[in-house]
């Protein structure tokens, strides 16, 4: 009755309003003073000794003025009245202690001038005794009144805390203590077996157990498991099943450096439950993030004209940012795709108004407008992400797959020296690695071009010349034509989430990570490289469906079926990022990697790329894909229409 009675006090305006608005200072320094006298006229009436009412009155005013100077000098009545703590404790603590200790001195020293006390030491002690509770009493009862209306009024949503450290139990407390708050902590979910059965501020400390992870939830009439961002490495453990299985709900708490800064004496702190967020997958994705920290990637991108084809893709896109992040002096965009080009252009005046960027629309298949762009903007990088990716796509279309994954490349490679780049960085896939379908194989391709025109370019100039790098990536959250995207269409729509095989999986990273890690690759290039990194453990892709099914707040097969649809034309169970003849160095960053891979003389590989490009054009498809398996001995087509040539070899 209590509770409810509060919160319709707390929904009427007027209440609201004196709880929100912070106290006058002018307000809580009468109230202190206010009670100083109180205390002064209790104490000399109940202990005067039969003092008259001029001398009562006397030392309550010199007593209640000199609190009155000291609260002026330690301005203890500033901080808000209802957030009062430590802090406060402290100021009123200093405030009783100087305030008596000058009196007492005063007194002291009156004596020793005319041989009595003016005033009893004994009062002044018991006077700052009572002064101090009761003053900071009023600022605890104020802060009691204020969290519970605040609370009843507020519907908070009740959540458990997933205890490891000390951080979270401070969280913890927090998240209940703080003004206006979204959330509840109803108990501490305890992962170790210290503070078990015990409380924190009013919180219940209870041991973790998987077996009764629903019946805990239910006890607490709770749906939410509530965690920092430090503790992301324990959430991507089978640990995260225990909550997800059980429909629990996950939420995860930004890292502390994005908070704003402290709040002033007139203004309410920063609240913990702003930076709280809903969990994805990304955050669920089983491995460290990799992250570059390189100066001289500043050096060598600032102030410098940066081309970057396929800019309007996912990867492209990120490029530019990132570019842009970076101070270069220009930045030219190439890309045929009309409208994201455009979207990328309003983003780009939006996060980077002072950027210089340069807008070109162009095919890298089309050699004299690639060649234009080049002569034009004369870039001194250049970051080559356009190309086809999607293997069943490409598997039914292969003399595109080469015209663009491979002439296009070797355009934009060529021109690259014509017009004395400084570096080329080529994007490659892990599934050029024994490639199964035309997209990967037509990567390969690529790769061997670009790395052979490099060491063919390398002897024939004994001074500068374009330095050509390649990295090879997996699979990219969040692309286009991710699968992440697909299922989550699939879920809103109410399924079935479609996979093609129960056993695939694929090696993941994120966007961001796979630009910085292009970047650094064309940082610490010095041409004729294959970076690989290390991307942790390969992820199984109907795990991935299950864990995104329960992250709706969904059971699997049960509300969202999963449908195995076999396997795609040219699809294969897993990536590799190395095949069996290579192997890698290591660089100065412990997860960035050198494939020491196979090199072609570029006469000859020259020699059979211009004959693939005589079967694309003339859409030779069968004399195409039989070509590119000479110029890649290890590419054996699976579930493809390409698989009898293979039996004819």
């Amino acid at each position: 009755m209590g509770k409810k009675y509060l919160a319709r006090l707390a929904h009427l305006s007027f209440i609201k309003a004196i709880l929100v608005t912070p106290a006058p200072r002018w307000m809580v320094l009468i109230a202190d003073t206010l009670i100083v006298a109180f205390c002064c006229n209790a104490t000399f009436l109940l202990n005067g000794q039969g003092l008259p009412f001029s001398d009562i009155t006397f030392q309550a005013g010199v007593i209640t003025l000199t609190y009155l100077i000291f609260s002026l000098i330690l301005k203890s009545y500033q901080y808000i009245i209802r957030l009062s703590a430590i802090e406060d404790m402290y100021r009123l603590a200093m405030l009783v202690s100087l305030s008596s200790s000058t009196l007492i001195i005063g007194c002291l020293i009156f004596e020793s001038i005319y041989g009595s006390r003016n005033m009893s030491i004994w009062n002044i002690c018991i006077i700052a005794g009572v002064s101090f509770s009761l003053m900071m009493s009023m600022r605890l009862l104020m802060k009691y009144i204020y969290t519970l209306i605040t609370g009843a009024a507020g519907n908070r949503k009740p959540v458990i805390v997933l205890g490891t450290s000390i951080n979270s139990f401070v969280f913890a407390s927090a998240l209940k203590n703080e003004t206006e708050g979204r959330f509840e902590p109803v108990a501490i979910l305890n992962k170790s077996d210290k503070h078990y059965d015990s409380t924190l501020n009013g919180i219940p400390i209870i041991q973790f157990d998987a077996n009764s992870t629903k019946s805990i939830f239910e006890k607490y009439h709770c749906d939410t498991l509530l965690f920092m961002s430090t503790q992301i490495d324990l959430m991507r453990s089978e640990f995260a099943d225990s909550f997800l299985s059980n429909g629990i709900k996950l939420l995860m708490l930004n890292q502390f450096e994005e908070f704003e800064v402290a709040p002033t004496n007139d203004t309410l702190p920063t609240m913990l439950s702003r930076y709280v967020r809903d969990i994805n997958i990304e955050d669920l994705l089983g491995r460290d993030t990799i992250h570059t920290n390189n100066p001289h990637i500043v050096q060598q991108i600032k102030d410098s004209v940066v081309l970057i084809t396929g800019a309007a893709g996912s990867i492209g896109r990120e490029i530019v940012f990132q570019i842009a992040a970076l101070g270069a002096k220009e930045i030219v965009l190439v890309d045929q795709a009309e409208t994201p080009m455009h979207d990328i252009h309003l983003e780009l005046e939006e996060r980077f108004p002072n950027a210089k960027t340069h807008l070109f629309i162009g095919d890298i298949k089309n050699l004299p407008r690639m060649e234009y762009v080049f002569k034009t903007f004369r870039p001194q990088f250049v970051f080559h992400a356009a190309a086809y990716k999607h293997v069943p796509m490409m598997e039914n279309n292969p003399s595109e797959a080469i015209l663009t994954n491979v002439i296009g490349t070797k355009n934009i490679a060529d021109l690259s020296i014509k017009y004395e780049v400084d570096k080329f960085v080529m994007i490659s896939t892990d599934k050029a690695v024994k490639p199964t379908n035309i997209m990967g194989a037509s990567k390969r391709i690529a790769e061997i071009y670009v790395q052979s025109l490099h060491f063919h370019n390398a002897k024939a100039l004994s001074q500068r010349h374009t330095r050509f790098i390649t990295t090879r990536f997996g699979n990219v959250l969040g692309s286009n034509g991710s699968v992440i995207p697909r299922f989550q269409k699939q879920i809103e729509a109410g399924g079935p989430v479609t996979v093609t095989h129960k056993d695939i999986i694929r090696y993941f990273m994120t966007i961001p990570e796979a630009c910085s890690l292009v970047l650094e690759a064309g940082c610490m290039g010095y041409g004729g490289e294959i970076y690989i990194f290390d991307m942790g453990k390969p992820i199984k892709i109907y795990d991935l469906a299950c864990r995104m099914i329960s992250l709706a707040g969904l059971k699997v097969n049960q509300d969202i079926k999963i449908v195995e649809t076999g396997l795609r034309p040219g699809e294969k169970l897993y990536e590799e990022l190395l095949n069996d003849k290579e192997r890698t160095i290591a660089t100065h960053h412990k997860k960035i990697m050198i494939a020491k891979v196979q090199t072609y003389e570029f006469d000859e590989v020259s020699k059979s790329v211009d004959l693939l490009k005589e079967l694309a054009e003339s859409d030779n498809n069968t004399q195409l894909v039989a070509q590119m398996k000479l110029i890649v001995p290890e590419y054996r087509s699976n579930n493809s229409q390409w698989e009898n040539l293979d039996k004819q070899e």
